[in-house]
Protein backbone atom coordinates (compact mmCIF):
# COMPACT_ATOMS: atom_id res chain seq x y z
CA UNK A 1 0.00 0.00 0.00
CA UNK A 2 1.25 3.54 -0.72
CA UNK A 3 2.06 6.03 2.04
CA UNK A 4 -0.89 8.34 1.36
CA UNK A 5 -3.35 5.44 1.64
CA UNK A 6 -1.69 4.29 4.88
CA UNK A 7 -1.91 7.78 6.41
CA UNK A 8 -5.55 8.17 5.42
CA UNK A 9 -6.36 4.69 6.72
CA UNK A 10 -5.05 5.62 10.17
CA UNK A 11 -6.48 9.14 10.23
CA UNK A 12 -10.16 8.16 10.03
CA UNK A 13 -11.54 11.34 8.54
CA UNK A 14 -14.89 12.61 9.78
CA UNK A 15 -16.81 14.82 7.43
CA UNK A 16 -20.14 16.49 6.78
CA UNK A 17 -21.78 18.89 4.37
CA UNK A 18 -23.12 21.99 6.09
CA UNK A 19 -24.42 24.14 3.21
CA UNK A 20 -26.14 23.47 -0.09
CA UNK A 21 -26.21 26.97 -1.52
CA UNK A 22 -27.74 28.84 -4.44
CA UNK A 23 -26.57 32.44 -4.68
CA UNK A 24 -27.63 34.91 -7.38
CA UNK A 25 -25.50 37.83 -8.53
CA UNK A 26 -24.47 40.09 -7.01
CA UNK A 27 -23.51 38.23 -3.85
CA UNK A 28 -20.61 37.90 -1.42
CA UNK A 29 -20.07 34.97 0.93
CA UNK A 30 -17.76 35.70 3.87
CA UNK A 31 -16.47 32.62 5.67
CA UNK A 32 -14.63 33.13 8.98
CA UNK A 33 -11.61 31.13 10.09
CA UNK A 34 -12.59 27.56 10.85
CA UNK A 35 -11.42 27.90 14.44
CA UNK A 36 -14.25 30.32 15.21
CA UNK A 37 -16.97 27.84 14.20
CA UNK A 38 -15.19 24.55 14.83
CA UNK A 39 -16.90 23.74 18.12
CA UNK A 40 -20.32 24.47 16.63
CA UNK A 41 -19.73 22.26 13.62
CA UNK A 42 -17.85 19.48 15.38
CA UNK A 43 -17.32 19.77 19.16
CA UNK A 44 -13.93 18.50 20.26
CA UNK A 45 -12.30 18.86 16.83
CA UNK A 46 -8.65 19.91 16.65
CA UNK A 47 -8.29 20.35 12.88
CA UNK A 48 -11.05 21.41 10.55
CA UNK A 49 -10.60 21.46 6.77
CA UNK A 50 -13.15 23.47 4.79
CA UNK A 51 -14.07 22.75 1.17
CA UNK A 52 -16.48 24.08 -1.46
CA UNK A 53 -17.59 22.21 -4.59
CA UNK A 54 -18.93 24.52 -7.31
CA UNK A 55 -21.65 22.79 -9.33
CA UNK A 56 -22.99 25.69 -11.40
CA UNK A 57 -21.80 29.15 -12.45
CA UNK A 58 -18.55 30.74 -11.33
CA UNK A 59 -17.18 32.83 -8.46
CA UNK A 60 -14.12 34.74 -7.28
CA UNK A 61 -12.25 33.75 -4.13
CA UNK A 62 -10.15 36.04 -1.93
CA UNK A 63 -7.92 35.15 1.02
CA UNK A 64 -6.07 37.77 3.10
CA UNK A 65 -7.42 40.49 0.81
CA UNK A 66 -5.87 38.99 -2.35
CA UNK A 67 -7.54 37.32 -5.30
CA UNK A 68 -6.66 33.61 -5.15
CA UNK A 69 -8.87 31.83 -7.66
CA UNK A 70 -11.73 32.05 -10.12
CA UNK A 71 -13.82 28.93 -9.68
CA UNK A 72 -15.95 27.38 -12.38
CA UNK A 73 -18.46 24.55 -12.30
CA UNK A 74 -16.75 21.31 -11.33
CA UNK A 75 -13.97 22.99 -9.32
CA UNK A 76 -13.23 22.07 -5.72
CA UNK A 77 -11.49 24.55 -3.45
CA UNK A 78 -10.00 23.33 -0.18
CA UNK A 79 -8.69 25.36 2.75
CA UNK A 80 -6.45 22.86 4.60
CA UNK A 81 -5.97 25.19 7.58
CA UNK A 82 -9.52 26.56 7.49
CA UNK A 83 -8.45 30.10 6.60
CA UNK A 84 -11.02 32.89 6.48
CA UNK A 85 -12.04 33.71 2.91
CA UNK A 86 -14.45 35.59 0.68
CA UNK A 87 -16.37 34.12 -2.24
CA UNK A 88 -18.23 36.55 -4.50
CA UNK A 89 -19.98 36.77 -7.84
CA UNK A 90 -17.45 39.39 -8.95
CA UNK A 91 -14.47 41.28 -7.50
CA UNK A 92 -15.39 44.26 -5.35
CA UNK A 93 -18.84 43.11 -4.24
CA UNK A 94 -19.20 44.26 -0.65
CA UNK A 95 -20.86 41.96 1.87
CA UNK A 96 -24.04 43.06 3.55
CA UNK A 97 -24.44 42.99 7.31
CA UNK A 98 -23.39 39.48 8.41
CA UNK A 99 -25.99 36.96 9.44
CA UNK A 100 -25.73 34.98 12.66
CA UNK A 101 -23.47 32.21 11.34
CA UNK A 102 -23.51 30.22 14.57
CA UNK A 103 -27.32 30.10 14.47
CA UNK A 104 -27.31 29.01 10.83
CA UNK A 105 -24.82 26.24 11.53
CA UNK A 106 -26.88 24.99 14.45
CA UNK A 107 -30.03 24.90 12.30
CA UNK A 108 -28.36 23.11 9.37
CA UNK A 109 -30.76 24.37 6.68
CA UNK A 110 -31.08 22.15 3.64
CA UNK A 111 -30.71 25.06 1.24
CA UNK A 112 -29.33 28.58 1.56
CA UNK A 113 -30.32 31.23 -0.95
CA UNK A 114 -28.95 34.76 -1.17
CA UNK A 115 -28.27 37.48 -3.65
CA UNK A 116 -29.65 40.03 -6.03
CA UNK A 117 -31.55 37.83 -8.46
CA UNK A 118 -28.99 37.69 -11.29
CA UNK A 119 -26.92 34.82 -12.63
CA UNK A 120 -27.02 31.80 -10.32
CA UNK A 121 -24.07 30.04 -8.70
CA UNK A 122 -24.57 26.78 -6.86
CA UNK A 123 -22.10 25.15 -4.55
CA UNK A 124 -21.88 22.57 -1.79
CA UNK A 125 -19.87 23.44 1.31
CA UNK A 126 -18.48 20.94 3.75
CA UNK A 127 -15.75 20.18 6.21
CA UNK A 128 -13.51 17.37 7.34
CA UNK A 129 -12.18 16.78 10.84
CA UNK A 130 -8.92 14.94 11.45
CA UNK A 131 -6.07 14.53 13.90
CA UNK A 132 -3.54 17.30 13.15
CA UNK A 133 -0.66 15.10 14.32
CA UNK A 134 -1.47 12.26 11.96
CA UNK A 135 -2.20 14.63 9.08
CA UNK A 136 0.84 16.81 9.71
CA UNK A 137 2.82 15.56 6.71
CA UNK A 138 -0.07 16.18 4.34
CA UNK A 139 -0.95 19.64 5.61
CA UNK A 140 2.64 20.87 5.68
CA UNK A 141 2.90 19.91 2.01
CA UNK A 142 -0.28 21.74 0.99
CA UNK A 143 -0.57 25.44 0.16
CA UNK A 144 -3.02 27.76 1.89
CA UNK A 145 -5.55 27.16 -0.88
CA UNK A 146 -5.93 24.07 -3.08
CA UNK A 147 -8.02 24.14 -6.26
CA UNK A 148 -8.63 21.13 -8.50
CA UNK A 149 -11.21 20.37 -11.17
CA UNK A 150 -13.50 17.36 -11.19
CA UNK A 151 -14.46 17.92 -14.80
CA UNK A 152 -12.64 16.88 -17.92
CA UNK A 153 -13.52 18.63 -21.19
CA UNK A 154 -16.61 20.17 -19.62
CA UNK A 155 -18.24 16.87 -18.63
CA UNK A 156 -19.37 16.14 -15.09
CA UNK A 157 -17.15 13.77 -13.14
CA UNK A 158 -18.64 10.65 -11.53
CA UNK A 159 -17.75 11.99 -8.08
CA UNK A 160 -19.43 15.33 -8.65
CA UNK A 161 -22.56 13.57 -9.93
CA UNK A 162 -22.53 11.24 -6.91
CA UNK A 163 -22.27 14.15 -4.47
CA UNK A 164 -25.08 16.05 -6.17
CA UNK A 165 -27.24 12.93 -5.98
CA UNK A 166 -26.35 12.40 -2.32
CA UNK A 167 -27.24 16.03 -1.49
CA UNK A 168 -30.69 15.44 -2.93
CA UNK A 169 -31.00 12.16 -1.04
CA UNK A 170 -29.99 13.81 2.25
CA UNK A 171 -32.96 16.15 1.88
CA UNK A 172 -35.37 13.25 1.30
CA UNK A 173 -37.11 11.30 4.07
CA UNK A 174 -35.17 8.12 3.22
CA UNK A 175 -32.73 7.16 6.01
CA UNK A 176 -28.96 7.15 5.57
CA UNK A 177 -28.65 10.05 3.12
CA UNK A 178 -26.46 12.20 5.33
CA UNK A 179 -24.17 9.26 6.07
CA UNK A 180 -23.64 8.61 2.37
CA UNK A 181 -22.94 12.29 1.80
CA UNK A 182 -20.36 12.34 4.59
CA UNK A 183 -18.51 9.37 3.09
CA UNK A 184 -18.56 10.95 -0.35
CA UNK A 185 -17.08 14.11 1.16
CA UNK A 186 -14.14 12.04 2.39
CA UNK A 187 -13.75 10.51 -1.06
CA UNK A 188 -13.85 14.02 -2.52
CA UNK A 189 -10.97 15.11 -0.27
CA UNK A 190 -8.86 12.08 -1.15
CA UNK A 191 -9.53 12.44 -4.87
CA UNK A 192 -8.69 16.15 -4.69
CA UNK A 193 -5.36 15.24 -3.08
CA UNK A 194 -4.63 12.71 -5.82
CA UNK A 195 -5.38 15.22 -8.56
CA UNK A 196 -3.35 17.89 -6.79
CA UNK A 197 -0.36 15.54 -6.64
CA UNK A 198 -0.76 14.69 -10.33
CA UNK A 199 -0.62 18.35 -11.34
CA UNK A 200 2.47 19.24 -9.27
CA UNK A 201 5.42 20.45 -11.40
CA UNK A 202 8.45 18.12 -11.65
CA UNK A 203 10.63 20.44 -9.56
CA UNK A 204 8.13 20.53 -6.65
CA UNK A 205 9.36 19.31 -3.26
CA UNK A 206 7.46 18.34 -0.12
CA UNK A 207 5.87 15.19 1.26
CA UNK A 208 3.21 14.89 -1.44
CA UNK A 209 5.74 15.43 -4.23
CA UNK A 210 7.99 12.84 -2.59
CA UNK A 211 5.28 10.22 -3.05
CA UNK A 212 5.95 10.36 -6.81
CA UNK A 213 9.68 9.75 -6.41
CA UNK A 214 10.56 6.06 -6.79
CA UNK A 215 13.00 5.96 -3.86
CA UNK A 216 11.28 8.34 -1.45
CA UNK A 217 7.79 7.01 -2.23
CA UNK A 218 8.92 3.45 -1.55
CA UNK A 219 10.64 4.39 1.71
CA UNK A 220 7.56 6.29 2.92
CA UNK A 221 5.32 3.35 2.03
CA UNK A 222 7.53 0.93 3.96
CA UNK A 223 7.64 3.08 7.10
CA UNK A 224 3.90 3.68 7.09
CA UNK A 225 3.05 0.07 6.36
CA UNK A 226 5.37 -1.31 9.08
CA UNK A 227 6.06 1.50 11.57
CA UNK A 228 7.02 -0.92 14.38
CA UNK A 229 9.68 -2.67 12.30
CA UNK A 230 13.25 -2.20 13.53
CA UNK A 231 14.17 0.01 10.60
CA UNK A 232 17.67 1.35 10.10
CA UNK A 233 18.80 3.56 7.25
CA UNK A 234 20.57 0.54 5.77
CA UNK A 235 17.59 -1.84 5.86
CA UNK A 236 15.23 0.86 4.61
CA UNK A 237 17.56 1.67 1.71
CA UNK A 238 17.94 -1.99 0.84
CA UNK A 239 14.18 -2.57 0.61
CA UNK A 240 13.76 0.67 -1.32
CA UNK A 241 16.31 -0.61 -3.82
CA UNK A 242 18.94 2.07 -3.33
CA UNK A 243 21.98 3.01 -1.25
CA UNK A 244 21.95 4.71 2.14
CA UNK A 245 23.50 7.89 0.74
CA UNK A 246 20.99 8.16 -2.11
CA UNK A 247 18.03 7.53 0.20
CA UNK A 248 19.27 10.08 2.75
CA UNK A 249 19.88 12.71 0.06
CA UNK A 250 16.60 12.25 -1.81
CA UNK A 251 14.51 11.96 1.36
CA UNK A 252 16.00 15.17 2.74
CA UNK A 253 15.43 16.90 -0.61
CA UNK A 254 11.72 16.11 -0.65
CA UNK A 255 10.71 15.78 3.00
CA UNK A 256 13.26 18.17 4.59
CA UNK A 257 14.28 15.72 7.31
CA UNK A 258 16.07 12.41 7.65
CA UNK A 259 14.24 9.10 7.17
CA UNK A 260 14.85 8.08 10.79
CA UNK A 261 13.71 11.48 12.08
CA UNK A 262 10.54 11.19 10.03
CA UNK A 263 9.91 7.66 11.31
CA UNK A 264 10.26 8.79 14.92
CA UNK A 265 7.66 11.56 14.51
CA UNK A 266 5.23 9.22 12.77
CA UNK A 267 5.60 6.58 15.49
CA UNK A 268 4.90 9.15 18.19
CA UNK A 269 1.88 10.51 16.32
CA UNK A 270 0.51 6.97 16.17
CA UNK A 271 1.24 6.53 19.88
CA UNK A 272 -0.62 9.74 20.74
CA UNK A 273 -3.61 8.53 18.72
CA UNK A 274 -3.60 5.20 20.60
CA UNK A 275 -3.32 6.96 23.96
CA UNK A 276 -6.32 9.13 23.14
CA UNK A 277 -8.58 6.53 21.51
CA UNK A 278 -7.75 3.23 23.23
CA UNK A 279 -7.31 1.71 26.68
CA UNK A 280 -4.08 -0.10 25.77
CA UNK A 281 -1.41 0.08 28.47
CA UNK A 282 1.81 1.96 27.81
CA UNK A 283 3.86 -1.20 27.30
CA UNK A 284 1.56 -2.40 24.54
CA UNK A 285 1.53 0.99 22.83
CA UNK A 286 5.31 1.17 23.01
CA UNK A 287 5.55 -2.20 21.26
CA UNK A 288 2.94 -1.25 18.65
CA UNK A 289 4.99 1.75 17.53
CA UNK A 290 8.41 0.12 17.60
CA UNK A 291 9.90 0.86 21.03
CA UNK A 292 11.52 -2.02 22.86
CA UNK A 293 11.10 -0.59 26.36
CA UNK A 294 8.68 1.69 28.20
CA UNK A 295 11.60 3.88 29.20
CA UNK A 296 12.71 4.52 25.62
CA UNK A 297 9.12 5.22 24.59
CA UNK A 298 8.46 7.62 27.48
CA UNK A 299 11.71 9.49 26.81
CA UNK A 300 10.91 9.95 23.12
CA UNK A 301 7.30 10.91 23.83
CA UNK A 302 8.33 13.54 26.39
CA UNK A 303 10.71 15.10 23.87
CA UNK A 304 7.90 15.43 21.34
CA UNK A 305 4.97 16.39 23.58
CA UNK A 306 6.71 17.98 26.60
CA UNK A 307 5.14 15.50 29.04
CA UNK A 308 5.21 11.74 29.66
CA UNK A 309 2.59 9.61 27.89
CA UNK A 310 0.58 8.79 31.02
CA UNK A 311 0.15 12.47 31.89
CA UNK A 312 -0.69 13.31 28.26
CA UNK A 313 -3.41 10.64 28.25
CA UNK A 314 -4.93 12.02 31.48
CA UNK A 315 -5.02 15.52 30.03
CA UNK A 316 -6.71 14.29 26.85
CA UNK A 317 -9.34 12.37 28.78
CA UNK A 318 -10.08 15.35 31.01
CA UNK A 319 -10.52 17.55 27.95
CA UNK A 320 -12.79 14.98 26.28
CA UNK A 321 -14.97 14.71 29.39
CA UNK A 322 -15.33 18.49 29.56
CA UNK A 323 -16.31 18.66 25.88
CA UNK A 324 -18.89 15.90 26.34
CA UNK A 325 -20.41 17.77 29.30
CA UNK A 326 -20.67 20.94 27.20
CA UNK A 327 -22.41 19.07 24.39
CA UNK A 328 -24.95 17.59 26.82
CA UNK A 329 -25.61 21.00 28.38
CA UNK A 330 -26.07 22.73 25.02
CA UNK A 331 -29.64 23.33 23.83
CA UNK A 332 -30.81 20.96 21.10
CA UNK A 333 -30.50 22.09 17.51
CA UNK A 334 -33.63 23.10 15.68
CA UNK A 335 -34.76 20.71 12.94
CA UNK A 336 -33.50 21.36 9.42
CA UNK A 337 -35.31 24.14 7.61
CA UNK A 338 -37.40 23.17 4.60
CA UNK A 339 -36.12 23.37 1.04
CA UNK A 340 -35.52 26.92 -0.22
CA UNK A 341 -35.16 28.22 3.33
CA UNK A 342 -32.48 30.83 3.86
CA UNK A 343 -30.88 32.53 6.80
CA UNK A 344 -33.00 35.61 6.04
CA UNK A 345 -36.21 33.66 5.44
CA UNK A 346 -38.82 35.84 3.78
CA UNK A 347 -36.41 38.73 3.29
CA UNK A 348 -36.10 40.49 -0.02
CA UNK A 349 -33.04 39.62 -2.14
CA UNK A 350 -29.93 41.44 -1.00
CA UNK A 351 -27.47 43.22 -3.30
CA UNK A 352 -24.67 41.41 -1.50
CA UNK A 353 -25.03 38.80 1.20
CA UNK A 354 -22.69 37.59 3.89
CA UNK A 355 -22.62 34.70 6.30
Amino acid sequence: MDALSEVLRVVRLNSAVFFNARFTAPWCFSSPAAGSVMQTLHPGAEQLVVFHLLTEGQCHVEVDGRQRAVLRAGDVIIFPQGDAHFMASAPGVAPAAPADLQAILRRRPRMLQYGGGGEATRFICGYLVCDPRLCRSIFLALPQVVVVSLRAQGEQDWLEQSIRYAVAEAASPRPGGEGVLAKLSEVLFVEALRRYIAQLPPEQTGWLAGLRDRVVGKALALMHERPAHAWTLETLAREAGTSRSVLAERFSHYVSQSPMGYLTRWRLALAANMLRTSSLDLSRIAQEVGYGTDTAFSRAFRREFDMPPAAWRRNERTSSSAEAALRQAAPPCAPPAPERDAAHAGAAPLPGSAL
